[in-house]
Parts: structure tokens; C-alpha cells; sequence
């Protein structure tokens, strides 16, 4: 997997990204942000994205509708997503949410250990699901060339 690859933070409102970033900085990750729905997946689908950490109320394209997209998509349906919320808790939401393939659904406000916690194990549990595709394409090449 490159190691230019981000989390990316996808939030309407600027002092809700901040607040992600300051808390996933410790970890050493690149961060990126997008603002709207459509910015998150321009982004996701420039690649090099290794995990969504996605708000799931915001104007225009909602992050129900970002989640509806990638999960369609081979190139993009198995980068591990956190939706976030502010809503409080939600049986439909979370219904739909895990049958779409989220990952997990947290709540605001976060808690911030909780959520490096989180991130760190989908993110590097994705980049070695990356990594072991990668090779098992290597190894199918190989065995390919000597047959």
C-alpha cells in the first residue's frame, strides 16, 4: 500500500474537522478533509484513501449517500468507513449503516481515545488487506509466467 495514503475527515462543519484532526494527529497518519459529500468522493476516487471518517448529516450529498456510492464501486468498497454523528442514537440509522458495510457508527462528542483506537486498528487492518492483495497479484503473475 502507498504510504501517501490518508484518512480522510469529511465534515460541513470546520471546527468538527478540527476537532477530528487534533484528535487523530498522535497517530502519525496522513490527514486529509473534504467539506461536502461530493468532495469526499472526488477524493476517494483519486485513490490513495485508506479509511473514511465520514459525518452523516450534511447538505447536498449526505454521508449515507457517500457510503451508497463507494459500496458499488470495486475500487472503493472496501475502504473501512466511520460514520459520525451528532443525532444522538438512531435504530434506523444504525440498521442502515451496518447493512451498507460501515465499519462503525460513533457519536459526538467523541471520544477521542475510543476513536484512535478505532482508526488505527481499520486503518492498518485495511492497509494489510492491501498489501496481501497486492502480492497475491504478484504471485498469480509469477505463477502465470511459468506455466
Amino acid at each position: 500500500m502507498p504510504s501517501d495514503t490518508k484518512i480522510l475527515i469529511v465534515d460541513d462543519h470546520e471546527d468538527t474537522l478540527y476537532a477530528l484532526e487534533s484528535t487523530l494527529a498522535p497517530l502519525g497518519y496522513l490527514l486529509t478533509r473534504a467539506t461536502s459529500g461530493d468532495d469526499a468522493l472526488k477524493q476517494v476516487l483519486r485513490g490513495h484513501v485508506g479509511l473514511l471518517l465520514l459525518d452523516v448529516r450534511m447538505p447536498g450529498v449526505s454521508g449515507l449517500d457517500v457510503v451508497r456510492y463507494m459500496r458499488r464501486l470495486e475500487q472503493t468498497q472496501h475502504i473501512p468507513i466511520i460514520l459520525v454523528t451528532g443525532f444522538g442514537p438512531d435504530t434506523q440509522l444504525t440498521t442502515t449503516a451496518f447493512h451498507l458495510g460501515v465499519a462503525d457508527l460513533v457519536m459526538k462528542p467523541v471520544d477521542p481515545w475510543a476513536l484512535r483506537t478505532k482508526v488505527r486498528y481499520l486503518y492498518d487492518t485495511h492497509q494489510r488487506y492491501r498489501a496481501m492483495e497486492h502480492e497475491i497479484r504478484q504471485l498469480r503473475a509469477q505463477t502465470r509466467e511459468h506455466a
